[in-house]
């Protein structure tokens, strides 16, 4: 739920625009866990639901006002600053409470001021640049707050959440019919949030201390007369630790699960009605899969395919469309499992896979 209001004045010495507003949010759970296995007659029948083990009802709720605000200081420099006030509040009831297992109900606040701002500069009509600092927040999520890392019931309450405050400068102008884009940024976070272990499908979470991301990122999309359009799009990001943490945590390692470059381009035609055509080409590279950085996910490229059909009328659109995911059908990891305290790290990616679609839409006059 969220309500806000907004103000603009152009009549003054210095124009500009107020937004004030507040966003609600909530969500519940009802959680329950049992034991993976059945024992009878001194035989254990694995991987069978048993005896429950848990039974708890999980409420997380926010309330963020906030202000923005837009001043255009001269005709080419504009400043955007704004500030937000986030509270979010977790409560737990633990309804397993069974001879020697306790109740394990808690609830948890957390609360933090969270500024930001940004200027704006117009070189010239078709090129800006820009420079942005703020706050950033992030609390544990009911997944992550689930299990402790110390193997004991209840939920993990010790977990903090992660601060962090970032820098971008960038760059975006237009070049004939088409946009590129260019920024650099750093992101200083303390209280990480990182996986602790993951073992027989349950993951824990600690805090890490200090992280740091910075790094680069390349956009460009361009038109071609009379349909034809390419897309390049290309990141680097050094993720790493900043502070040792526990045995594994060192300073100076990256952080499991980021790759660091990552680029993706696509070429094709796309009218705005009729047939259309395209293909596309992914590549990652190799991913950490532990805080150790012993064991990674190499890098891999991956193709796909598309074409379809877009009809017009009216206010109608449907378009019938199908695709071609991984064309060469190529063997590579699509996702890791941080820290699996088993070194089963590795998720393969479907091979080679079809998909077709229809999807129908409508477009209302605007008032």
């Amino acid at each position: 739920m969220a309500t806000r209001w907004t103000h603009h004045d152009d009549s003054g010495f210095i124009p500009y625009a107020i937004t004030t507003g507040l966003d609600y949010e909530a969500m519940t759970e009802q959680r329950k866990g049992y034991e993976n296995f059945v024992y009878q007659n001194g035989v254990y029948d694995l991987g069978t639901k048993g005896d429950m083990r848990r039974n708890e009802r999980n409420l997380m709720w926010n309330l963020d006002p906030y202000i923005q605000t837009h001043w255009q200081l001269t005709s080419a420099l504009g400043l955007d600053a704004g500030a937000r006030y986030s509270s979010v509040w977790f409560d737990s009831n633990d309804r397993y409470v069974v001879g020697k297992n306790g109740d394990d109900s808690g609830e948890a606040s957390y609360h933090k001021w969270l500024p930001a701002a940004a200027l704006k500069y117009a070189m010239t009509p078709q090129w800006n640049v820009y420079l942005s600092a703020g706050r950033g927040f992030e609390t544990p999520t009911i997944n992550e707050l689930s299990y402790r890392p110390d193997g004991q019931s209840g939920l993990n309450f010790a977990l903090q959440p992660a601060t962090n405050t970032t820098v971008e400068a960038g760059s975006k102008w237009q070049v004939g019919t088409g946009m590129a884009s260019l920024s650099v940024f750093n992101t200083d976070t303390k209280n990480e949030i990182v996986v602790a272990a993951s073992d027989n499908g349950r993951t824990s979470y600690q805090n890490a201390g200090k992280t740091r991301r910075r790094g680069v990122e390349l956009g460009w999309d361009q038109q071609f007369a009379p349909a034809w359009r390419a897309k390049l799009a290309w990141t680097l990001l050094d993720a790493t630790y900043r502070e040792n943490a526990g045995d594994a945590i060192q300073s100076g390692n990256r952080i499991p699960g980021i790759a660091r470059n990552s680029a993706y381009a696509s070429f094709g035609w796309v009218p705005e009605e009729g047939w259309y055509a395209g293909a596309e080409v992914r590549y990652m590279s190799d991913i950490q899969v532990n805080d150790a950085n012993s064991e990674q996910a190499p890098a891999y490229t991956v193709t796909a395919l598309n074409t379809g059909y877009k009809y017009v009328l009216d206010n109608w659109t449907v378009d019938l469309y199908t695709r071609v995911d991984n064309l060469f059908d190529k063997r590579y990891v699509g996702s890791v499992i941080v820290n699996e305290s088993n070194g089963r790290y590795y998720e393969p990616a479907p091979g080679r896979n079809y998909g077709v679609g229809l999807s129908v839409s409508y477009q209302f006059d605007s008032l």
